[in-house]
């Protein structure tokens, strides 16, 4: 099969097109013939290097962890899915892929394509679904009257999880650029901070939930904005110690958690907030509660841009350069 392949870690190095074969099928999971694949910020950092110590891949690696396509061959032990199956996923850790023709997925990460969506947009979803789900849901138990503050509305995160809050009865609260200002408004944001020329902390205050996604100046400045007993939670890190332990991370790689993220859990508690990182896992079941909010015209997804195949390399450094509105997906078939 075709596919892209990372051969070193290295920031902006190019992915190698390539004949590899095609992967061995496990009695858990399923294998798919991709026909669409979204592009994440996290497919940039793994290429960097800089998940090393969470995601010790063996290289050369293909990349890609969001997939839409068709079954067309099943493990001993599936019972779910079937040859002909139109599906999307989150690829599982260790078995990413996506960036290629065929990839395998477990059989409890995979769910139904939501009826009326497109492959690509199908393939846009899952990993900034997952990642909304379990930070807004799982995590922060979300509850209408409540407020969240969502950084980064316009990006592929942001737009998923302003829906998600919406839908949960939530005000939120994002930033964004002023000509970004009026999708995030369109998807459901109540509070719209212009981060160019706007500081998010002297405009917010009294938030019940904050999502994190940028720097650790951002990250420090998102303390101030929540209330006594709020929840700061932060997907681009410091990874903490809780984590570690999900993960049965070895004793060092705990040790590194654990200094890494002292001095932001020291300084939420100082304030009476809760910290957590999370890093999405694949989750079968979540998604097909995400399906139905997609069919119930609850959540749309928003592309930016759909690539061939052939401009993988293309499609990767416009997510990187984090000008994409939404996803950024790759047309496989």
């Amino acid at each position: 099969m075709k596919a892209f392949v990372l051969d070193r870690y290295q920031k902006q190095a190019s992915l190698r097109l390539a004949d590899m074969p095609t992967p061995e099928l496990r009695e858990d999971e399923v294998l798919v013939e991709v026909h669409a694949a979204g592009v994440n910020l996290l497919d940039a950092k793994i290429r960097s290097g800089e998940f090393k110590l969470l995601l010790p891949y063996r290289l050369p690696i293909i990349l890609g962890h969001d997939v839409a396509g068709v079954v067309v061959k099943v493990g001993a032990r599936v019972r779910q899915f079937k040859p002909g199956d139109e599906v999307y996923a989150r690829a599982d850790d260790f078995r990413i892929g996506t960036f290629a023709e065929f990839v395998p997925v477990k059989e409890a990460s995979l769910a139904l394509k939501p009826k009326g969506l497109t492959m690509e947009e199908a393939a846009s979803i899952p990993l900034v679904g997952l990642t909304a789900w379990q930070a807004l849901v799982e995590k922060a138990g979300l509850k209408k009257g409540q407020k969240v503050f969502i950084q980064a509305g316009s990006g592929g995160v942001g737009t998923f999880a302003i829906q998600l809050a919406k839908h949960l009865g939530a005000s939120v609260a994002t930033t964004t650029s002023a000509a970004n200002a009026a999708l995030v408004k369109r998807l459901g944001a109540d509070v719209v901070v212009d981060y160019r020329t706007q500081d998010f902390e002297t405009v917010l205050q009294g938030y019940d939930v904050v999502l994190n996604s940028q720097d650790g100046k951002t990250l420090g400045k998102s303390l101030r904005v929540l209330k006594s007993g709020g929840r700061l939670i932060s997907i681009s890190g410091p990874p903490d110690p809780e984590f570690g332990k999900e993960i049965a991370a070895p004793g060092f790689v705990k040790l590194v958690m654990r200094l890494l993220s002292s001095g932001i859990r020291r300084r939420a508690r100082g304030r009476g907030v809760g910290y957590s990182f999370l890093f999405m896992k694949a989750n079968g079941v979540q998604l097909q509660q995400i399906t139905r909010l997609i069919e119930d015209g609850a959540i749309r997804p928003v592309i930016d841009k759909v690539f061939p195949f052939s401009s993988t390399n293309e499609a990767l450094a416009h997510v990187e350069s984090g000008r994409a509105k939404g996803k950024v997906v790759i047309k496989i078939k």
